[in-house]
């Protein structure tokens, strides 16, 4: 099953300040702010969440394909996708502009000043999916992630057009979009994802009841966060799954890009949406007892003997034939 996974890559360039904000800015000078900090730390991290999602797929064999816009900056972040199994042919590589980056600095009270250059990102409704099915042989099902909003109904819109399964998942730029764009991303998707909140500011924006919304769309996935995830049919009873036990809460950053891999990389199995859920919940427990989006390790005997605890003997076996 090939499965392409649209949307974001960026890098995170995060910076700690020994010091408060608060302590630097003078009242009556607001108008007129000149500041620079002296950081003590620089850590950059791999991330953006269609490489997050790739990334996840790499690391569980399922061979993805990554479709988004990057910079001529890609060359050591591609190298390390490809290294971890993604299949990086079919990202753009703008010519002018550089890979998109987040840059932010938190200082001793946990506040954070940060700024987001989309950069290349703006570049991926220039992708036509055609070219990414003919380079492949032809897709099975595309993951339509956060990414640049034209390029998301582009792929929507052409994925309709071509007959070719896809999965909406709005993440971030839910906020910023419409009800009229959320209706277009998500009529007739094969699967719908979102956490609690986001269901309820979809419902909220469209305008839609969350049966009518199950009347457009095959499979609902609402992940909840340490409760686990719940998948909707229409006229079926919903399919709730549980999060293994936590070995420890490092940071939760990365853990719905996780969830996704997992998941879509179940669905590549052929495995039941049930299983494929609790492969998603499995390797999004691994990233939140990580910092970082894709700095967790997949060791296939710890994976598969914490996925047998928490799911039973019979489900560890169904997975381990796949996972090898």
């Amino acid at each position: 099953m090939r499965i392409a996974v649209t949307g974001s890559i960026a890098t995170d360039h995060l910076m700690t300040f020994p010091g408060r904000f608060a302590d630097q800015f003078v009242a009556d000078q607001l108008h007129t702010v000149s500041l620079s900090f002296l950081v003590d730390n620089l850590d950059v991290r791999r991330g953006g969440v269609g490489a997050n999602i790739a990334f996840g797929m790499g690391q569980l064999g399922t061979k993805p394909i990554l479709v988004g816009a990057a910079g001529s900056d890609f060359d050591e972040y591609r190298a390390w996708l490809d290294r971890h199994g993604v299949d990086t042919g079919s990202v753009r590589i703008s010519e002018t502009l550089h890979t998109a980056r987040f840059v932010c600095t938190t200082d001793a009270d946990h506040n954070q000043i940060g700024s987001f250059y989309t950069g290349a990102m703006s570049e991926a409704r220039l992708i036509e999916l055609k070219t990414v099915a003919d380079r492949v042989g032809g897709l099975h099902l595309v993951l339509i992630g956060a990414d640049d909003p034209e390029a998301m109904l582009r792929h929507t819109e052409e994925c309709r057009a071509r007959t070719i399964p896809f999965a909406a998942d709005f993440s971030q730029q839910i906020a910023r979009m419409g009800g009229d764009e959320i209706r277009i991303l998500l009529d007739g998707a094969t699967y719908l994802f979102s956490n609690e909140y986001e269901k309820g500011l979809i419902e909220s924006k469209t305008g839609w009841t969350d049966e009518e919304i199950l009347s457009r769309v095959g499979h609902r996935v609402t992940t909840l966060g340490s409760r686990g995830v719940r998948i909707e049919r229409q006229g079926e009873d919903p399919i709730e799954v549980g999060c293994p036990e936590e070995e420890r809460k490092a940071d939760p950053t990365g853990v719905g890009d996780a969830f996704r891999a997992g998941f879509l990389s179940g669905l590549a199995w052929g495995v039941s949406l049930e299983r494929a859920a609790q492969v998603g919940c499995m390797l999004a427990t691994l990233v939140i007892e990580t910092v970082g989006t894709q700095e967790y390790q997949l060791r296939r005997a710890h994976f598969m003997d914490r996925f047998t605890k928490a799911y039973g003997h019979d489900a560890g076996e169904e997975v381990r034939a796949h996972l090898g």
